[in-house]
């Protein structure tokens, strides 16, 4: 593909407005990227409430998930396009009124058809939430501090990963279910105008909206994910999981075959070809599924050897949880020094370390006292990896592109995670079950090291991402959009 384009036309400058402290505009973008990290995290810990209150059957438990995962998941790549195309902050802001308005829907439901209908709204919202933040962030600060302020972003991220199971450990003790989703609102409500006084508008290339190629990403993302939320349950070689993979590989072979037809891309193929961009990805991907399918685990092993309760065990994942909140900007600001490849390889190892510690010291009955140390290594591990990540992803492409890359790189991060809860799943039942201590902790044995696997693997990979020639700041202003910048080996 040419430089030509991949350029496409001048994207349009943003709107002059007064200039605003920078922590003000952290804020701004982070807030509503809380609200929605939050949001899936807490409903995963209080599936148990709501079964008992909602009489929903174990299907049903699994559409609350993965309604929202599968939409959220499958639109991400749309809803940073319509921002490009129509307005970051106009669509931004759609996107949290949608997921205010579906949050409200969520609280009011009183079944579970009415409930996994809401949560696929939510996923809508969300969709445009997710990937703008980061692309507005990027633009509303200047270029020698943007990695600084994306790794306070990721420590925000990191806070959300933190209370989730706390704020579900709280509902699922005492509270009424709704309020899992009745905190959204106030959160929207602040949000809105803050957005809108703060942040200010801007767009990427003007073209038109490549409409196929959102309807073949969109269908070939939903099969493969369907496919990957339910090949646990229904046998990884069932019909219905075979021919759902093979329906996503074909739509998005298709897909690729028009994207490097048409005139505007909804995803430019020629980010693949830059090498940092690429193997960021792949890291991302190695990450959330090694580490997010073994604390999908974790949290549930901490519940039962010994039997404690959900609140209790959400306390005692803040060793881990809470740790990339203070080493994420500390990232954020080496990361133009040192390197992002090089954070991130240390971050996945940290995270290896700490899962293989973990595994190795589980039994029916291991005190919280041999945990701690490998979930402080972990979770430290997180925070190394998850700054530098935003911040190489969006310094590979051209201004006008961020979106696009940053809802790409989102998209792989999520099918990542849900191929991870998936596949260790599997090598779970085939080696454990839920029914005893004993027996789950033989199933966490050799799915934890399959994620440990996963994670050294990413981490390999991030030694190979090349670093910047020289800082941000000293960088040419413009840079032909989709071109490698300069690198050193």
């Amino acid at each position: 593909m040419s430089s030509t384009e991949m350029t496409g036309s001048r994207p349009a400058p943003a709107d002059p407005g007064p200039t605003v402290p920078l922590w003000l505009s952290i804020v701004a973008c982070s807030v509503p990227m809380f609200m929605v990290a939050l949001d899936n995290l807490v409903v995963s810990t209080a599936l148990h409430t709501l079964a008992v209150d909602l009489k929903a059957d174990t299907q049903d438990l699994q559409w609350f998930v993965n309604a929202y995962v599968l939409s959220f998941s499958c639109l991400l790549l749309i809803g940073a396009a319509l921002g490009d195309r129509f307005g970051r902050r106009r669509v931004f802001t759609l996107g949290i009124a949608l997921f205010t308005l579906s949050s409200i829907a969520c609280g009011l439901a009183d079944t579970s058809a009415q409930l996994i209908a809401a949560r696929t709204v939510q996923g809508f919202g969300a969709a445009a939430v997710m990937p703008l933040s980061l692309t507005l962030l990027s633009q509303a600060v200047p270029e020698r501090l943007r990695s600084l302020a994306l790794g306070l972003w990721g420590a925000v991220s990191g806070l959300a990963i933190a209370l989730g199971p706390v704020v579900g450990g709280a509902v699922v003790d005492g509270l009424a279910w709704q309020w899992i989703f009745w905190i959204n609102v106030p959160v929207g409500l602040l949000a809105v105008p803050l957005v809108l006084k703060v942040l200010r508008e801007s767009r990427g290339e003007r073209a038109a909206l490549d409409i196929l190629g959102m309807l073949l990403a969109s269908a070939g993302l939903l099969a493969l994910v369907w496919g990957i939320v339910n090949g646990a349950e229904d046998g990884w070689t069932s019909a219905r999981i075979v021919g759902a993979f093979t329906a996503g590989a074909a739509l998005l072979l298709v897909f690729v075959l028009w994207e490097r037809r048409v005139e505007h891309p909804l995803l430019p193929l020629g980010f693949y070809r830059i090498r940092a961009f690429t193997l960021t990805n792949i890291v991302s991907a190695s990450m959330y599924f090694g580490v997010f399918g073994s604390i999908f685990f974790l949290s549930q092993y901490l519940q039962i050897a010994p039997h404690r309760t959900p609140l209790q065990a959400g306390v005692l994942t803040l060793a881990w949880t809470l740790m990339p909140m203070f080493i994420a900007p500390v990232a954020g600001a080496l990361t133009d020094r040192v390197g992002g490849g090089r954070l991130m390889a240390l971050g996945l190892f940290l995270q290896a370390g700490g899962l293989a510690w973990i595994n190795l010291a589980a039994t029916d009955n291991t005190p919280y006292s041999r945990l701690v140390g490998a979930m402080l290594l972990a979770g430290a591990g997180m925070g190394f990896a998850i700054a530098p990540t935003a911040a190489v992803v969006l310094g590979a492409v051209g201004p006008e592109h961020r979106g696009k890359a940053s809802g790409a790189n989102t998209t792989v991060r999520e099918i990542g995670g849900a191929l991870g809860i998936a596949v260790l799943s599997s090598v779970f039942l085939e080696h454990g079950s839920p029914d005893s201590a004993q027996h789950f902790v033989d199933g966490l044995h050799p799915a934890v090291w399959v994620g440990v696997g996963v994670v050294l693997f990413g981490g390999l990979c991030a030694l190979f991402i090349p670093r910047p020639a020289r800082p941000a700041a000293e960088a040419p202003a413009e840079v032909p959009a989709g071109e490698p910048a300069p690198v050193v080996a």
